[in-house]
């Protein structure tokens, strides 16, 4: 802690003096003449060596001992330094370029912000043991261009000088092999300095005419740098770099285009200027979404490499899918997401059941998962991982990947309702194992238990009382036809034989007591189907007659297409089954509750994947309606 606080101290106190080096320096340029390259009181150098230095103690404070704070400290004293005893040998007319402050200055400055600056950016380390000889040559340079001074050799210090500017120009290729080799967090904190750089590298090409507008550029690069290595996750560079590259290069494209078309319209239809210029702009047009689909992807592959590409990330997601099980394809999916996304976690709710993959405490952002027009379940996404930064191109991701998501939400829950279904059919199985074993047991056991003790005691008082006998024979008898009418009751309640003895539109026939309405071929039904129809019908009369006061109930059989078709049915050709049955009753009270025989109605045709509707009939009345798949 001591350590630190006295690096701190010793930053601040060196920014400090950088600027009371520039206060004097403003005063010292108020002495001289206004230079003729800039119409600003100051020069470049007087911003670098105010800017650097206190953004640099600002890293220093925050992080003592990252190297890269200092450089900033130290590079800025140094020009701050440099510029004020330039101006102090220009006023006392003396040589500044032999005035050893003066190539001292510059030199450290030169090292500092030119070489080891971007060769140690971002963390404070070289991008590989091979890059030190670039110090090394940066330093070798400066030792040369010692030698010239002293020897007055102009030739010897342009060697130098070139010298030292090849060191510069391999210390910035090294940012493009970290931005290459980096992972996600380095590469954000690299495009912080690079989007900066352009203003001091741009007028510094174009030389002395434009040299001035560098003062507005050099805040930026140390502002730049200290963002980058403390508050890189808080500002989307890379959101700003995206669509930087991506409308220039539309831009370009597609006005290289333009004037292609242009040209070639004009040359065959050299006398009609307006189609000319249409079919350029059509031609145009046709290039923009294509030539934007392929600069975005070439974007996010250049700045988050194949994790941060939408259509990587879909291949890599389909593979998955591929590969994992029916059970853990929901789970591959969130994983693939999650990885592009750069979050804590992600998970998905269907139907109260969570899915989860990574860390997810508090979601940060929630997107309905719709399939086909019907919502199937929500995605849940967490905030960004500390370790990594979060995409810009979120949106891109999501709509790409999303579709999947809803596409194994939906597998899911067709899953967990077979499941459901499966275990609902075993229950009834049991259940009617139940009650079958009930009747057979309480009444036709009983009965025959009973049968066979009116046959030993006929047996026994047979010679000794005809008269008993006969009438124990008699109660025989009528056991017999009780036993049969139990026999026929269990019977009908497996299946009405009235199905089997005169298909599905008599048996509903003898059962409403009235001719029903029947289109379609309703021979060759699935036995379930017809046991489902009949049972339905058989319902909505009882509920008809029972509660609506109906005066005509009409009964309606008919096999065709799926509602909303253009077959007369209105069923799917062949595969559903229309039961409808309607009355002219007082219709449902609005605040009726589903009793036992509409839930029984309705669960009948669930069983079979269909459906049935219980809804007010218009001109008064109820409607009963069920399809069933066939």
């Amino acid at each position: 802690m001591r350590h630190a606080g006295r690096a701190r101290g010793v930053a601040i106190g060196l920014a400090s003096l950088a600027v009371v080096f520039e206060l004097t320096n403003i005063w010292v340029t108020a002495q001289l003449p206004q230079p003729s390259y800039t119409p600003l009181p100051f020069a470049p150098e007087d911003v670098a060596g105010t800017a650097f230095p206190v953004f640099g103690a600002i890293l220093v404070h925050s992080r003592p001992r990252l190297v890269i704070g200092w450089l900033l400290v130290v590079g800025g004293l140094a020009s701050a330094a440099n510029i004020l005893s330039a101006n102090l040998n220009l006023l006392l007319d003396g040589p500044p370029l032999n005035w050893p402050i003066v190539n001292v200055t510059w030199q450290v400055g030169e090292l500092a912000l030119g070489v080891l600056l971007p060769l140690l950016y971002p963390n404070g380390r070289l991008p590989g043991r091979r890059w030190g000889w670039v110090a090394g040559l940066a330093l070798a340079g400066d030792a040369l261009d010692w030698v010239a001074v002293s020897l007055r050799s102009h030739p010897l210090r342009d060697a130098a000088h070139w010298t030292v500017a090849a060191a510069m120009g391999l210390a910035f290729v090294s940012l493009a092999v970290r931005f290459a080799r980096g992972d996600a967090v380095e590469r954000r904190q690299l495009l912080w300095l690079l989007v900066t750089l352009p203003g001091l590298l741009l007028p510094w090409m174009l030389g002395d005419p434009f040299w001035w507008l560098a003062s507005l550029g050099i805040p930026l690069i140390p502002a730049a740098i200290a963002v980058a290595v403390l508050r890189y996750r808080l500002f989307g560079i890379d959101t700003l770099i995206s669509r930087a590259l991506v409308g220039t290069g539309l831009a370009v494209v597609i006005g290289g285009v333009y004037l292609a078309a242009g040209a070639a319209s004009s040359l065959f239809l050299s006398g009609v200027d307006r189609v000319a210029g249409l079919a350029a702009a059509l031609f145009a047009g046709a290039f923009f979404h294509p030539m934007r689909r392929l600069f975005l992807r070439g974007v996010d592959r250049l700045l988050y490499g194949s994790t941060g590409d939408p259509d990587a990330l879909a291949d890599r997601l389909k593979l998955r899918l591929q590969l994992a099980d029916p059970g853990h394809g929901l789970l591959a999916t969130l994983e693939v997401l999650r990885d592009g996304l750069s979050v804590t976690g992600v998970a998905v709710e269907v139907d109260g059941a969570v899915t989860v993959t990574g860390t997810l405490d508090v979601p940060a952002r929630t997107v309905p998962l719709v399939w086909h027009g019907e919502p199937v379940g929500l995605l849940l996404v967490g905030p960004t991982d500390r370790r990594r930064f979060p995409a810009a191109h979120d949106e891109r991701v999501l709509g790409t990947l999303t579709p999947f998501i809803a596409d194994a939400a939906h597998a899911v829950r067709l899953t967990a309702a077979l499941q459901r279904s499966r275990e609902r059919i075993l229950t009834a199985r049991e259940e009617e194992r139940r009650r079958l074993r009930r009747d057979l047991h309480d009444g036709l056991g009983q009965s025959l238990s009973g049968m066979a003790m009116s046959i030993n005691a006929a047996r026994v008082t047979l010679r000794s009382s005809p008269e008993r006998a006969a009438r124990l024979l008699t109660t025989l008898r009528e056991g017999m036809d009780a036993v049969t009418g139990d026999i026929r009751q269990l019977v009908y309640g497996l299946r009405p034989p009235a199905l089997d003895e005169l298909g599905l539109a008599g048996a509903v026939e003898e059962l409403t007591g009235a001719p029903v309405e029947a289109s379609g071929d309703l021979t060759g039904l699935p036995a379930a189907v017809e046991v489902a129809a009949y049972r339905i019908v058989q319902e909505a009369l009882t509920n008809a007659r029972k509660h609506s006061g109906a005066t005509r109930i009409d009964v309606a059989l008919r096999r065709g297409g799926r509602p909303g078709d253009s077959a007369g049915a209105g069923l799917v050709r062949g595969g559903v089954l229309r039961v409808t049955v309607t009355d002219d009753g007082c219709g449902i009270p609005p605040d009726a509750r589903a009793g036992v025989g509409l839930s029984s109605m309705r669960e009948r045709a669930a069983e079979l994947g269909g459906t049935c509707v219980v809804r007010p009939r218009e001109g008064g009345g109820t409607e009963v309606r069920a399809d069933l798949p066939l």
